[in-house]
């Protein structure tokens, strides 16, 4: 299975539409936003033909984010737990670093994504994957907006640079 994730979007429209255009030309079957879109306009391009979840980040301060994502997917709240295809996935934003580091040590996740920091980036720790899709480029995360895909077939990560 092909699970798009992405995160901090806040409110660009432009790399919202990258994102989902990503994520239709790998054929992902899920989409996992780890929160922050800011505003519900921003969450509704998310519509797509694939099963799609969502965390509230620490800048998501329309509770109407919630209704919008509810409107077409699965609103997690503040973190949630998914299995898809056979995979355990912890879904957080990421606001509390000490939280992330709990989820990545406490052996039951494969996986845990989340964003908050907008650096991309993975790491492997006792047969757990962190990984964090990015975000808009808001310092002091220089790097340009992208978004992951992950293959749960072969446990493979790709990150795709938005420009």
């Amino acid at each position: 299975m092909d699970i798009g994730i992405v995160s901090d979007t806040h409110d660009n429209l432009e790399q919202v539409e990258a994102a989902v255009e990503t994520f239709e030309r790998e054929d992902c079957e899920t989409v996992v936003h780890c929160g922050d879109f800011v505003a519900p306009f921003s969450v509704t391009p998310f519509d797509g033909d694939w099963d799609f979840y969502a965390v509230r980040g620490n800048n998501d301060g329309e509770w109407a984010v919630e209704s919008t994502v509810e409107s077409f997917g699965t609103y997690l709240g503040e973190m949630g737990e998914l299995r898809l295809d056979g995979a355990e996935l912890a879904v957080y934003h990421g606001t509390s670093g000490a939280i992330v580091d709990a989820l990545m040590e406490c052996g039951t996740y494969d996986y845990v994504v989340h964003g908050h920091t907008h650096e991309a980036g993975t790491e492997e720790e006792e047969g757990t994957v962190r990984i964090n899709p990015g975000g808009i480029a808001i310092p002091p995360a220089p790097d340009p907006f992208s978004v992951a895909t992950l293959d749960t077939e072969r446990g493979a990560v790709t990150f795709h640079d938005m420009g």
